[in-house]
């Protein structure tokens, strides 16, 4: 059976409040523990209103903490934002108190723009090519091996396993290099997504984390009891996917019925580019996109993304996906 996962940027709804979308985060994890999914990941973003996950390592020390079995972790930090000690300090902690629990995914975008970039102190020209050596010295840290002079307390010794994230084959070079699984960001940027997967593949060098290839890719999914409702739930990410790409990024509005069918050129052109990787519909439906995607990538994990208005209608499009995923056949 294929791994199931889930992606929650603790979206902010228009009219909620980051305290609602932190519980709702919780409560989430919750579900989708009892529903079978296999981690729980929240991303890094700076500087948006709609986003409640900016401050990663401690959204997901909540999280864990309101859960007892599912991993927790990044999906991901974006490590040039940040000394790699720090992180390996933060996340050496989430080990100490959640042990076997964490996950660290590392990105190398900034998640912000420049002028977030510049309140963060950072230098995009510099720090996102030193994402290799970067991501090197937090291995260090970790294994404690005396590279770096520098004892990480906590952190030296710690067992949370990394993986690369990607948008590009940039990612997938390194992770092969480096022999660490690899998450491709194909919910939002499908582009590359098969040349990705088939360098991951053929370059993959075991190491010490991991022994084979292991690629997990994005993958919205929007359920619900029948196609039209569906799409409906899926029309406030739609809307935002729209305004954040002509850049009025907004919080996670309510959704509107026939949405896409008002759009103009232009709007319609951006989502049928950026939700190629989707499933939109009732269990039946969901089921066929789900299958058709998961043969033609051959992932060994889908990592779901959905963000839903309402979260009794997300939490319920979840347990159609869990059932969907635990009983999904894909042919040889």
């Amino acid at each position: 059976m294929t791994r199931y996962s889930l992606l929650d940027l603790v979206p902010v709804v228009e009219g909620g409040t980051v305290a609602q979308s932190l519980a709702n985060a919780a409560d989430l994890a919750r579900h989708a523990e009892t529903l079978g999914f296999q981690r729980y990941w929240v991303a890094e973003h700076h500087g948006m209103r709609g986003i409640a996950s900016a401050a990663t390592a401690v959204v997901i020390a909540h999280v864990a903490a309101a859960t007892s079995r599912i991993r927790v972790g990044a999906g991901g930090i974006m490590l040039p934002n940040h000394a790699p000690l720090v992180i390996a300090e933060q996340f050496g902690t989430l080990d100490a108190l959640f042990p076997g629990r964490i996950d660290l995914g590392l990105g190398r975008a900034p998640g912000s723009d420049q002028r977030v970039a510049r309140a963060m102190r950072r230098t995009l020209e510099s720090d996102a090519n030193a994402f290799p050596q970067d991501v090197m010295e937090l291995q260090s840290y970790f294994a404690d091996d005396g590279r770096t002079g520098i004892a990480a307390t906590p952190g030296a010794g710690a067992d949370v396993p990394l993986w690369i994230l990607g948008s590009s084959t940039f990612g997938a070079q390194l992770a092969a290099a480096l022999g660490l699984p690899y998450a491709f960001a194909s919910h939002f940027a499908p582009d590359s997504l098969d040349a990705a997967i088939a360098i991951y593949r053929r370059d993959f060098r075991p190491s010490a984390q991991l022994a084979r290839p292991h690629v997990m890719a994005g993958f919205n999914v929007f359920a619900a009891d029948t196609d039209e409702e569906a799409e409906l739930l899926a029309s406030s990410q739609q809307q935002s996917f729209v305004a954040l790409r002509t850049g009025n990024p907004r919080q996670l509005p309510p959704p509107v019925a026939g949405y896409r069918v008002g759009l103009g050129a232009q709007g319609a052109s951006i989502l049928d580019h950026v939700l190629q990787c989707s499933a939109v519909g009732s269990p039946d439906t969901v089921a066929r996109q789900t299958a058709a995607f998961v043969e033609r990538t051959g992932v060994d994990e889908v990592m779901v993304a959905s963000a839903i208005y309402d979260h009794a209608a997300r939490k319920r499009s979840l347990a159609i996906t869990a059932e969907v995923m635990s009983g999904l056949t894909v042919p040889a």
